[in-house]
């Protein structure tokens, strides 16, 4: 079912937009950066820190929750969950001291789904624009604040799917939408809300053909994309068996593959008229497609496939060229971003949810036991640092001035060169 909205940011205010946003990433807006590629522009960020080195304040949480840092002006906001979901709250802390402003309870279950070990009951990111925070905790619910106040604004609990075991699509905004993803085991179906009321304004279901098929093979955790095509925006967005490119004005379909993946999260990234993008688990592809087409594109626009440790989690990187994809379980691999030819692969060690960053000639890798590797760009491997803390990271980390704010599993740090 679609319901078409009017309106919508011009392509010419978003990238301006972006471009004042990321100028010196005071702000960090999305779990892979304002530019949603895992970019930033940060000049001086640390390269030396451990437990007793270069950080500037350690903040414990409490709970279970692998949702990442989003940070507007002096406040670092993130969603938090208890452990078996019976509670899901929202944090608010101080860029500056690592003190917590808000700490309250903006949901609560009785009978939550079961989770596996890679997720959490608030894994979602949150989305943030310059008066609200939004905060979606998948078939729990979504929940609008005042940035200023914390006050909730407006929520919906009645949008919803069996995620089988957990939510893990963050929120995306465009324009005066809030666009959120219900890839589950029952129903798949896009959803965009008016950000500042929260009633529906569209809603786009999958129309996916899954005859056949198992229950879990329809579901998927992914966060969709925004590109411009011929002058046009595309939002692209990855699930069970096929990825689809949609008009985010009105949830209306473009082009689609088919692929044959599920429930994988690794996040599409688009550069050099092409969209790489990743299908899960059952056929673990990176797939590069070919913008411009329309409607089933399955025959016609895809460019090149590669197959050899590709991550379900962790988001690539692209950088001159070169594609750098970190798998789950910690192989690097550089790619020809033209061909799909394997320029390198190297074993970093440790296993991966979290997605990397570049900033200054440099690849930080943040794994699940707590080391960081720094490595340099280029047609050779060169580790050029390592740095380890006590304990690992699930969440992908933010950027603020020449700070890195990482959360692990029981911690937000704020690491910074003294």
């Amino acid at each position: 079912m679609l319901r078409a909205f009017r309106t919508a940011l011009s392509i010419t205010t978003l990238a301006a937009f972006s471009l004042a946003a990321s100028a010196l990433d005071t702000n960090w807006t999305d779990y892979r950066g304002n530019t949603t590629d895992g970019f930033t522009k940060a000049a001086g960020l640390p390269t030396i820190w451990s437990e007793t080195q270069n950080v500037r304040w350690k903040t414990p949480i409490d709970g279970r929750a692998w949702s990442s840092p989003i940070i507007w002006d002096n406040t670092i906001w993130l969603t938090n969950a208890d452990k078996d979901g019976h509670q899901m709250s929202v944090l608010a802390i101080n860029k500056e001291t690592g003190k917590i402003r808000i700490n309250r309870p903006l949901i609560t279950n009785a009978t939550p789904e079961p989770i596996n070990d890679f997720n959490s009951y608030a894994s979602p990111t949150p989305a943030v624009d310059k008066d609200r925070v939004y905060l979606h905790f998948g078939t729990y619910g979504t929940v609008c604040l005042d940035q200023k106040t914390g006050n909730t604004l407006w929520e919906r609990r009645d949008i919803h799917c069996k995620h089988s075991v957990g939510p893990g699509s963050s929120p995306v905004l465009y324009g005066n939408a809030l666009i959120l993803t219900f890839d589950g085991i029952d129903v798949q179906y896009l959803i965009a809300l008016n950000k500042t009321t929260g009633k529906t304004l569209w809603k786009s279901d999958r129309g996916i053909e899954w005859k056949g098929l198992h229950a879990e093979m329809r579901k998927a955790y992914h966060t969709p994309t925004f590109t411009t095509v011929d002058g046009q925006t595309q939002m692209i967005s990855t699930a069970a068996m096929a990825a689809c490119a949609y008009d985010p004005r009105t949830g209306s379909e473009i082009w689609r593959i088919r692929h044959g993946g599920y429930s994988g999260s690794a996040r599409t990234l688009v550069g050099d008229g092409m969209a790489y993008l990743f299908t899960g688990y059952n056929r673990s592809d990176l797939i590069a497609v070919k913008l411009g087409g329309r409607g089933d594109v399955t025959d016609t626009h895809i460019a090149w496939k590669f197959s050899r440790n590709m991550p379900f989690k962790p988001s690539p990187l692209l950088i001159d060229g070169l594609l750098y994809i970190i798998s789950d379980g910690g192989f690097l691999t550089c790619l020809d971003a033209k061909t799909g030819a394997e320029i390198w692969k190297e074993r970093v060690g440790g296993n991966f949810s979290a997605s990397p960053i570049y900033a200054e000639g440099r690849i930080y890798l943040f794994n699940e036991e707590g080391k960081t590797t720094l490595v340099k760009p280029g047609r050779t491997y060169q580790k050029i640092g390592e740095c380890e803390l006590g304990d690992g990271f699930m969440a992908s980390p933010a950027v603020s001035g020449k700070a890195l704010f990482v959360r692990t599993k029981s911690a937000l740090y704020r690491i910074e060169t003294k």
